[in-house]
């Protein structure tokens, strides 16, 4: 069921993400098909080839085709690599931790849209991206502003009476950023703030 209200939710359906204490939010799935301001910091750091993990309807993905960038994205539900590859970007059907081509060969992964936080556990995604880049290869990150406190979420998706599945979602403040990248195998991290949003770099 999440895969289904997801999909609906980049089809333009209404959908909520809705916590385990009954708070609910607006998933605002709109805001990923066009450029979000802060993009520019991250496409202009992306080395060829770049992994977009969680490329939902490909927005970053189809800008580094566009740029010369090759590029792939992943995403775990048909919707949005279909999406991908009509915004003309190139995009599988993959969970970050499947087999995915080019393993130990990226030079860029991407963790755009909050998605360090994949399952709940951003050191064992980032263990993860790290058997995926190459050496001296870098992960660019969306993170939390400085002072927010990291945490992991029980989430679902919901739609009226709808509901889909709990899953962990994890937050990482960038005051945290150095502690998990250590554990994730990464040597430093550094972040900055654009347009709003707080960026990072695990190199």
């Amino acid at each position: 069921m999440i895969g289904e209200l997801y999909a609906d939710a980049l089809a333009g359906e209404s959908a909520e993400i809705e916590y385990v204490d009954g708070t609910r939010v607006t998933l605002e799935a709109a805001r990923w098909f066009e450029p979000i301001d802060g993009d520019e910091e991250l496409l202009s750091r992306c080395a060829s080839p770049t992994l977009d993990i969680g490329s939902g309807p490909g927005r970053l993905t189809a800008a580094l085709t566009r740029r010369g960038v090759t590029s792939l994205g992943i995403d775990i539900t048909p919707r949005a690599v279909a999406l991908t590859r009509r915004a003309g970007g190139f995009a599988l059907l993959r969970d970050v931790f499947d087999d995915i081509p080019g393993s130990g060969r990226w030079a860029t992964a991407l963790l755009a849209d909050g998605n360090i936080g994949i399952g709940g556990n951003p050191e064992t995604l980032l263990r993860r991206v790290r058997q995926l880049i190459r050496p001296g290869g870098t992960v660019l990150a969306e993170v939390a502003p400085p002072g927010t406190r990291s945490r992991v979420d029980r989430v679902r998706l919901r739609r009226g009476q709808l509901a889909g599945e709990w899953f962990a979602w994890a937050t990482v403040s960038a005051s945290d950023l150095p502690r998990v990248a250590r554990a994730g195998g990464f040597d430093g991290a550094d972040h900055w703030n654009a347009d709003g949003r707080w960026l990072a770099r695990l190199y």
